[in-house]
This record gives structure tokens, C-alpha cells and sequence, in this order.
């Protein structure tokens, strides 16, 4: 698999408000993938959860990563990223959840209530088919 840094073409892919699943590892090695928001961002990916996901406490215990985004409207144009988590922060102002849900959505997250998690993936490697194909 190519190794960063991420061509121009895989980046705008990357860039774009795409559907994407990330998959972390459980303490048992099971593999867990869910659907999830993330910004590409200088080389890195950002994804943000509530306080309460276990898929939190599986990137404390194990940072590796997998996300793949696939190209709204053509998911056989897909790039998938392998690495790590290298930095978990609090969002205490939401700054972070609302980013991403604007990237989304154009409106400010809408749950206001619960404390937000960032976590700063960084690339590996990736691998990407259709028009992101190495």
C-alpha cells in the first residue's frame, strides 16, 4: 500500500463530505467498524465522539485505525486509510463536533449536552480503487 504523503486527486476525495466507517480493534482483537463524520486536515484525519462510545476506550487501549470514505454518489470510488490515533482531546466547547457537522450537515451539532472526544488520526497508509487508485 502507498505510504502518505496523499496524492492532490486522493486528497480532494479525502477533503470532500463523504460517507466513511472507521474500524478500531476491541481489547479481544475483534475488529469493530462504525459509520462516522471525519475532516481531512494537513495530512491527518479528525473524528470526534460522545464521552460514552466504546469505541473510545478501544483507541485508548489499542490506537490503531481503519476509515474508509467512499465518494457520495459512487461508493466504487473509495479510499481507505490505515493508522493510528496520535492525539486524544477533550472538545470542552464543542469546537471540534461542530466543525464536523457543518463539513456535513451546513448547522452546528445540535446535541449540546454531552462532553465530545477529538482523536487526530495519522495516515500510515492507504489504498485507494476507481478514479483514487494509486
Amino acid at each position: 500500500m502507498p505510504k502518505p504523503p496523499i496524492p492532490d486527486k486522493v486528497g480532494e476525495l479525502l477533503a470532500a463530505p463523504n460517507p466513511a466507517v472507521m474500524t478500531s480493534m476491541r481489547s479481544d482483537g475483534q475488529p469493530v467498524s462504525v459509520a462516522t463524520w471525519y475532516i481531512y486536515e494537513n495530512g491527518k484525519i479528525l473524528v470526534n465522539m460522545d464521552e460514552g462510545r466504546k469505541r473510545l476506550d478501544y483507541l485508548r487501549v489499542d490506537p490503531r485505525v481503519s476509515l474508509t470514505a467512499l465518494k457520495d454518489g459512487d461508493w466504487y470510488t473509495h479510499v481507505s486509510v490505515q493508522g493510528r490515533v496520535v492525539d486524544i482531546v477533550e472538545d470542552p466547547e464543542l469546537a471540534d463536533i461542530d466543525r464536523l457537522s457543518r463539513h456535513y450537515s451546513g448547522k452546528d451539532y445540535p446535541t449540546r449536552d454531552r462532553r465530545r472526544i477529538s482523536a487526530w488520526i495519522e495516515i500510515d497508509s492507504w489504498h485507494g480503487w476507481g478514479t483514487a487508485a494509486a
